[in-house]
């Protein structure tokens, strides 16, 4: 028995998650889009696991660049994500208008106040349905202001989780 589209994604729903902002640079040009389904592999060697879907347009950036940053956003930066998840009309490098960029090692656009940011080499893809499951070693780490809020999607919305506590 399959379980209908409908029912499955009304489910993850309730699955709360951070919000990212994932981004590409390179020969091929910069691109992002606005993920959550993005999850720690390892850390031996650091790994992240990111799913996008196989229609963004960015999509064929990543593969082309081999290179991705995960940008967790604070809770200040919602509008970037609506800038990536297309809500706002903006396309490919128009995107970047939003927000300040920088980068790390890999040449993948770096968020200036995300919450963390991890810059990525891409080692592995596995196609699955949609999307593509992507699996990114980090090479580098920036970590924003440790008292800034965070920005998480559930229930089809947006929401602010308050400041981790003293020294963690």
């Amino acid at each position: 028995m399959t379980v209908p589209a409908e029912q499955f994604r009304d489910a993850m729903a309730r699955l709360g998650a951070a919000v990212n902002v994932v981004t590409t640079g390179g020969p091929a040009g910069r691109g992002g889009l606005t993920a959550s389904a993005v999850c720690s592999v390892t850390d031996d060697p650091p790994t992240l696991l990111v799913c996008m879907n196989r229609k963004a347009s960015a999509h064929p950036l990543f593969k082309a660049n081999g290179v991705l940053c995960v940008n967790t956003l604070s809770a200040a930066q919602r509008d970037v994500s609506d800038t990536f998840s297309g809500r706002t009309g903006l396309s490919g490098e128009q995107r970047f208008a939003r927000g300040r960029w920088g980068r790390l090692v890999t040449g993948a656009p770096v968020l200036e106040g995300a919450v963390a940011s991890f810059d990525c080499r891409i080692v592995d893809v596995v196609e699955r349905g949609t999307h593509s499951v992507v699996f990114a070693e980090v090479e580098a780490i920036r970590q924003g202001d440790p008292g800034d809020e965070a920005l998480i999607y559930y229930g089809r919305s947006y929401h602010r989780i308050g400041r981790p506590p003293e020294g963690g």
